[in-house]
């Protein structure tokens, strides 16, 4: 069943979801800028303590807050993109294409 929305339901609509993504967006930004310092401090941290340049840019554990913030930032996208941010109406249409063609290869 569809509904009929008026254009003034149409626009709070739009406004709501423009809204969100501008919040997801301002998220992305503060998730690079804070978690790009936070690695830095940590790898200075860790010329300090004796490591070489090359140790402190490979040990994971500076890298740890991106891989866990990164997971909310990741349900973030989802919720304001919705699964058709990586299953859409294109993707759809290009794997029947993808498979018809080797349907017809195959013969």
């Amino acid at each position: 069943m569809e509904r009929d929305f008026t254009e003034e339901q149409k626009y709070i609509l739009a406004r709501k979801r423009v809204e969100k993504m501008s919040k997801f967006y301002k998220h992305l930004a503060v998730y690079v800028v804070v978690n790009t310092f936070l690695s830095c401090i940590f790898i200075a941290g860790d010329i300090n303590d004796g490591d070489t340049f090359f140790e402190a840019v490979c040990n994971y554990h500076n890298y740890k807050i991106w891989l866990f913030w990164g997971i909310g930032v990741f349900f973030n996208a989802l919720n304001v993109f919705g699964a058709s941010l990586f299953f859409n109406k294109d993707w759809e249409k290009r794997k029947i294409k993808k498979y018809i063609e080797e349907q017809n290869y195959k013969r």
